[in-house]
């Protein structure tokens, strides 16, 4: 395994998902997986026994080659020879180490080939928080459509995502990428131009004759655009490409600003230049509808539709000659809307409410009072107790000991480094009279997960982890048999 990522080392993608593997798990050993289970009864049975049934880790990726007539007796089908082994396994990060070291290991002890590459995207969080069912934090994508159209949902998705970290998603910021992007940048560039080009010309696309050196960056930019998206798009970044696209649109905007069109066609001895100024404006907008089209489609189209462009492939896009002069324009209509942040804010606040769940009394319950249920609820606080509600805020997750030593200065704290899954923290703890760091490392501790960040000595320490107390004895609590970082406790 250590031998193909060394040979191919675009196989783990970013170089950081590669580090993490290496450094987390195949440098320090690989442990012997359990490739079963008998703590649930759903999934594939074990044949020689009927309490096991197969991990799904096994089972599942090996999907990837029996949907496509993978025949281990060597009479695979036509999609197999055809399209394994992939040029690429798109993944989420938090699944990065059983697609690069169980995957990889199960095709070589089959013989088969490896995937090409395997790319760990982030996450896309909800604020600061990771989307889950269990929190109630998850936004819908049918939902966001509803509220702001396919398009831009499209596109803030693909721009917000960065390419090796986490992106971070709210309606608010949301709206901001909308109204500046789509409906300032974008939109409003689109209509300035064609309701010009309507307004001097009668629409019609006049010839480019008066050139200017103001015109050259402009030019050269629109030239140089698709070269960068298509290097951005090779490596997947993404919202690269696609800030590539929003370079161009706004260096066409500010170049409306600097040759002031309304002015030149005040005068008829402007009207050649402003010919020039338009068809400049109208083939840059060509060039950023034909790269737009994967990510935005239909306010491609639209664009193209609005242009009346007849070139749009992707070669008419690597010289500054595609808009056809004497072609006549489509009538000029907005793109995107600007949305007013608190008008849009109030309707989907309404909108989860009237969508959230209300749990009905059964007919024979009483149905308490406001004043009873408050009144239950303190004399339930009173007396020591919680519910099941305050317990659930607590996430308690399985984490292993990756680092270890002592604060400088105290003689109580330690600073570890955990593993919780795929997610590296570090923690600060008054152990230090008990335990020694190099008796911690490769042990499995329970952390809190989810406690504020505080600084412990000037140390930021990101959860605590739990430990028994008996008569000034104090014991780390640790899962009795060995399980993966990052599983629940509950």
């Amino acid at each position: 395994m250590v031998k193909h990522i060394e040979e191919n080392p675009n196989f783990i993608w970013p170089e950081a998902r590669k580090n993490e593997m290496i450094n987390n798990f195949i440098k320090p050993g690989l442990q012997d997986l359990c490739v079963s289970r008998t703590s649930f009864d759903w999934g594939v049975p074990v044949s020689f026994d009927d309490k096991h049934v197969v991990y799904v880790w096994i089972d599942a990726l090996s999907n990837y080659i029996t949907a496509l007539g993978y025949n281990p007796d060597g009479q695979s089908g036509d999609l197999y020879k055809k399209y394994w082994p992939a040029d690429v396994h798109i993944i989420g990060k938090d699944i990065v180490r059983f697609h690069t070291i169980y995957w990889p290991i199960i095709l070589m002890a089959l013989g088969e080939e490896l995937p090409k590459q395997v790319y760990g995207h982030p996450w896309l969080l909800q604020g600061k928080d990771k989307m889950s069912k269990s929190r109630g934090n998850v936004i819908y994508a049918e939902d966001l459509v509803k509220y702001f159209g396919l398009d831009p949902v499209r596109y803030y998705l693909l721009k917000e995502m960065p390419f090796a970290q986490d992106g971070n998603m709210t309606y608010e910021h949301m709206i901001g990428k909308i109204n500046s992007d789509l409906a300032n940048n974008l939109g409003n560039l689109v209509n300035r131009t064609i309701t010009m080009v309507d307004k001097y010309f009668g629409g019609v696309v006049a010839e480019p004759d008066v050139k200017d050196a103001i015109d050259d960056e402009l030019i050269n930019l629109a030239l140089e655009t698709s070269g960068r998206v298509e290097e951005k798009m090779n490596e997947y970044r993404v919202a690269e490409a696609l800030e590539e696209v929003i370079a161009l649109l706004k260096r066409s905007n500010k170049y409306i600003d600097e040759t002031q069109p309304w002015i030149l066609a005040k005068d008829e001895t402007g009207k050649a230049r402003l010919a020039t100024v338009l068809y400049n404006l109208l083939e840059s907008i060509r060039i950023a509808s034909v790269l737009l089209l994967p990510f935005i489609p239909d306010t491609a189209v639209e664009i193209q539709r609005q242009l009346n462009a007849s070139k749009t492939d992707w070669e008419s896009i690597q010289s500054f000659n595609g808009t056809v002069a004497g072609n006549k324009v489509n009538d000029a209509k907005p793109l995107f809307a600007r949305i007013d942040e608190a008008k849009k804010l109030a309707e989907i606040n309404a909108a989860l409410e009237a969508e959230a769940p209300v749990e009905q009394p059964k007919i024979d319950e009483k149905v308490e009072s406001k004043k009873e249920q408050a009144k239950k609820e303190e004399t339930s606080v009173s007396d020591g107790f919680i519910t099941i509600d305050d317990f659930a805020k607590v996430q308690l997750k399985v984490a292993k000991v990756l680092e270890c030593e002592k604060v400088e200065k105290s003689d109580k704290l330690l600073k570890l480094q955990l593993e919780v899954g795929e997610e590296k923290r570090q923690v600060v703890s008054g152990i230090a009279k008990t335990y020694k760091p190099e008796d911690l490392i490769g042990k499995y501790v329970v952390l809190v997960a989810n406690l504020k960040p505080v600084k412990l000595r000037g140390i930021e320490s990101n959860g605590m982890i739990l430990a028994a107390v008996d008569d000034n004895t104090l014991t780390l609590i640790t899962p009795m048999s060995e399980i993966k970082s990052g599983a629940d406790v509950s």
